[in-house]
């Protein structure tokens, strides 16, 4: 409420303005926020450990569920400092606003190897992929690398990525490997160099999709 009547105020002194260009009080510190794509005004409250019906009051915003790309939020300090976001917070945040990607294709080419196709002793638990050595292998979905090896028994080297959907993907067979354990990589990054280590039999690129780390037929998720 301590801002409620100062904001009034200055909203009948100085006429209707913007909501995306709020009047903030005289004297009140903080920052502005730009809003980025698919962030909510939760994510945002949650971001800077603020109540969100703090944010709605400061900023005069009519609808907290409709908020634009571009937008400016201003964030108050509190106890005259803005609160820091940890690393593990920021991922949080991220994989958040990134759950409603479908799955895309890591390379393109054709397939050598089906899902569920005998390979030696055992069966294909995802699809081979022909490419040539050293193309491009991108991450199908945002997510976090939770395993990054250069030596994994028959895949040779090998990324996997938790969605944080309960869903996983696993890229073998690489040349070499562009990322590390921990990092947040978005969809369509270049994650790795397609090769033909492990128990490959050509050059291609070895791609699984897990879900609660069971192997699925990658080609049902795929757009």
């Amino acid at each position: 409420m301590k801002y409620k009547v100062l904001i009034l105020l200055l909203f009948f002194m100085n006429g209707c303005a913007s909501s995306r260009y709020p009047i903030i009080e005289t004297g009140t510190t903080g920052t502005y926020h730009i809003v980025n794509k698919k962030e909510t005004l939760w994510s945002i409250s949650n971001k800077y450990n603020i109540d969100i019906n703090e944010l709605i009051e400061i900023n005069r915003i009519p609808n907290g569920n409709k908020i634009e790309k571009g937008q400016r939020i201003f964030i108050p300090k509190k106890d005259d400092t803005i609160q820091s976001v940890s690393e593990k917070q920021k991922k949080t945040l991220e994989i958040i606003e990134t759950k409603g990607e479908r799955f895309i294709w890591p390379v393109k080419g054709s397939i050598l190897s089906s899902f569920g196709q005998k390979k030696g002793e055992s069966l294909n638990n995802g699809i081979d992929i022909k490419v040539p050595v050293g193309s491009s292998v991108k991450a199908s979905k945002s997510g976090t690398v939770t395993f990054c090896s250069d030596v994994f028994k028959g895949y040779g080297k090998t990324i996997i990525i938790d969605h944080g959907d309960g869903y996983q993907t696993v890229y073998a067979y690489n040349s070499a490997n562009l990322t590390s354990e921990g990092d947040f990589v978005r969809q369509d990054q270049v994650i790795a160099k397609s090769g033909s280590s492990g128990r490959a039999q050509q050059p291609s690129l070895h791609f699984e999709i897990r879900k609660k780390h069971n192997p699925v037929n990658p080609i049902n998720f795929l757009g």
